[in-house]
């Protein structure tokens, strides 16, 4: 039974891809392995290339791209018990870690899960940090960066523009994750990303690589400030006051539109058609010079088009709206006719503004005012979004929708998003932020420093980041209960949205994968005490509690949300969890025939058992006995045709 075993490995993404491949091109994958020449061959190439083509390459681009399908082994997310808001309702993340790390956990939970992804990565301005990932590292540079290694393993490096490797060390760090970042993407999915001139032609690059120049949507203009800045020399450069959104989709043909602010049909139609209220279109242009083109003279209801014009439409257009009763002719003139029904999408929908006014979405300086007022105090960031632009990006979709941002920062997007909320909907999100440490030397940083200092927190960046949402989901608690005290006779009183978060942090792993026996090694000491000598041999000595466990099995679960419902079933046994009411956990050292038989009677029966190898000793009749008899029950209560194990061991 060693196919039953809970694997180590998160993911294995080559695999997947050979196998879509192969169901595309069987002819291209031959006994596990792809045979290049026959894909080629498949794809109407039959010529060799030469060897130089357009595209973005840099030195560390294959490793790059290597680090993105790497396996991540080792490594869990903790629960951090006591440290979010209403823990055991909420549908929020806080996840404290390294994003490269934390993509690759959450892959298998949530791939093909995001809705919407933002992010506001490092602009590469040469003063700001980027994450300094092992693959991009000699062990020369690794050696020099230990004595500025801290407590959580901090893998920030500054990249200032004398360096020779200043574009490269921050396209290393962002193709990985840009790739990661894809696979969490619903089908119909959208990546919105903050970036100014520093990098922008080489981040539009690499996206259209990993997304595809087809999914490219467009790009957004934010006036970032009211007063222009000079970038560099003033004497050569040009003032600056706005920066860039970059929007891929990852598949575009899969996006219907961008839902419309405002509801109801602002669009009139006056005249009385054939079928009822329209309104009429000329169908003509001008025709003229290099624009004329005699093809687009034809007839339609009998008529040629005026003098010096030609139809927009071409004719077999034009047959299918005269088939439908769509073009009529008013006063003289051949017009179409378009009804309520025609234009649904487009009552539905509209298209982003390409330039986002600081009128309308506000600056910096307004994020910045705005945080500042929500602490309290001066933080000193001077390159807060404000949240009106974060809303302008989400309101535009449908409110239940999973929202992540993996640079999270200060927290601008979960405080956008429980905001919105307020208006209707039950929009969730992911922020993921690397726990860099603050120092009061650093200019940038003391305001941040001395404000953690006086609310008793570590002077880490993720502690001010938690806080904001703590502070953030107060006072919209607050003002809608105030609104509620206002309420007329029969009014509805308003309800407050989630404004909670579990916290999360990337952790070393639970589980003693290769059952090393660890007795007299130095590290078996560190167990806790009163640990027993089974937990010592399933167990790390991290492992501190079942819940660190029961993470770190969930995270080897398809599309099970980590902040799913954890039932401890006491009346089977002190250690075992029921998790999203269909995944049984159970950590009980020893599994006996009576809770065998209690856990087949569970009703609705759990989609999968995971039970540890130690709990059956040596009895492996009994262990295969329990393996037969709960996959057959979960066999007849299932339709899924491609049903993997049900019973895992550990």
């Amino acid at each position: 039974m060693e196919s039953s075993k809970v694997k180590q490995e998160l993911f294995d993404v080559n695999n997947e891809n050979l196998q879509k491949l192969a169901s595309l091109f069987p002819s291209a994958v031959k006994d596990g392995q792809l045979d290049i020449d026959a894909l080629k061959e498949e794809l109407g190439q039959f010529e060799e290339v030469g060897q130089e083509k357009y595209e973005l390459t840099w030195a560390g681009k294959q490793n790059a791209k290597k680090e993105a399908r790497r396996n991540v082994l080792g490594k869990t997310l903790r629960y951090i018990e006591g440290d979010g808001v209403d823990e055991d309702t909420t549908q929020n993340l806080y996840i404290e870690g390294d994003n490269l790390e934390v993509l690759k956990l959450l892959r298998k939970n949530y791939y093909g899960k995001i809705k919407m992804i933002y992010i506001d990565p490092p602009y590469n301005t040469g003063s700001d940090f980027v994450y300094k990932d092992n693959f991009s590292m000699t062990q020369e540079e690794l050696e020099q960066m230990q004595g500025e290694r801290d407590e959580y393993g901090e893998k920030l490096q500054k990249n200032s523009k004398d360096s020779a490797k200043y574009h490269t060390n921050w396209l290393n760090m962002m193709y990985p994750r840009l790739q990661l970042a894809k696979d969490l993407l619903t089908e119909d999915g959208v990546i919105f990303i903050s970036i100014d001139e520093h990098e922008d032609g080489n981040l539009k690059g690499i996206c259209n690589e990993i997304y595809g120049e087809n999914n490219f949507i467009g790009c957004l203009t934010w006036e970032a400030t009211t007063q222009p800045i000079n970038a560099g020399d003033a004497r050569f450069s040009l003032q600056q006051k706005t920066e860039s959104i970059f929007v891929f989709a990852k598949n575009k043909s899969l996006i219907k539109g961008f839902k419309l602010e405002e509801s109801g049909n602002t669009l009139s139609y006056p005249h009385q058609g054939k079928y009822g209220q329209c309104r009429f279109e000329i169908i003509e242009k001008s025709d003229s010079g290099s624009y004329s083109r005699e093809t687009m003279k034809f007839k339609i209801l009998g008529q040629f088009p005026r003098e010096g014009k030609r139809w927009q439409i071409g004719e077999k257009t034009a047959r299918e709206l005269e088939k439908l009763g769509k073009v009529e002719i008013i006063d003289g003139i051949v017009k179409k006719a378009i009804y309520p029904e025609d234009e649904i999408d487009r009552i539905q929908y509209k298209p982003f503004w390409s330039l986002l006014l600081a009128s309308n979405v506000g600056t910096a300086q307004n994020g910045k005012d705005y945080l500042n007022t929500l602490m309290q105090r001066n933080i000193g960031f001077d390159t807060v979004k404000p949240i009106e632009l974060i809303q302008e990006l989400i309101k535009h979709f449908d409110d239940n929708i999973t929202i992540l941002d993996f640079f999270a920062g200060t927290s601008t997007t979960a405080d956008a998003m429980m905001r919105i909320n307020t208006q209707g909907g039950n929009r969730k999100f992911i922020l993921v932020q690397i726990p860099e440490i603050l120092s009061d030397n650093v200019k940038e940083q003391k305001d941040i420093y001395e404000f953690l200092k006086s609310i008793g927190k570590q002077t880490v960046l993720t502690e001010l980041g938690k806080e904001r949402i703590r502070r953030a989901g107060k006072k919209i608690k607050e003002e809608i209960e105030a609104e509620n005290q206002q309420l007329q006779h029969r009014e509805e009183p308003k309800k407050v949205p989630d404004i909670g978060f579990k916290v999360f942090r990337v952790g070393e792993t639970t589980l003693n994968w290769e059952k090393l026996n660890l007795q007299g090694k130095d590290i078996y000491h560190d167990y806790i005490a009163g640990t027993s000598e089974k937990d010592k041999l399933d167990f790390t000595p991290d492992f501190k509690n079942d819940l660190n466990v029961v993470y770190e099995i969930m995270l080897r679960q398809e599309g099970l949300p980590l902040t799913s419902k954890i039932e401890k079933l006491t009346d089977i046994g002190s250690r075992t969890y029921l998790v999203a009411d269909s995944y049984l956990i159970s950590l009980e050292e020893d599994i006996t025939p009576e809770m065998v038989e209690k856990l087949s009677t569970l009703n609705p029966l759990p989609i999968k058992f995971v039970f540890r190898d130690s709990a059956f000793d040596d009895n492996i009749v009994f262990k295969d006995e329990t393996f037969r008899r709960l996959n057959a029950l979960i066999d007849k209560n299932t339709s899924d045709e491609k049903k993997t194990y049900t019973v895992e061991f550990i």
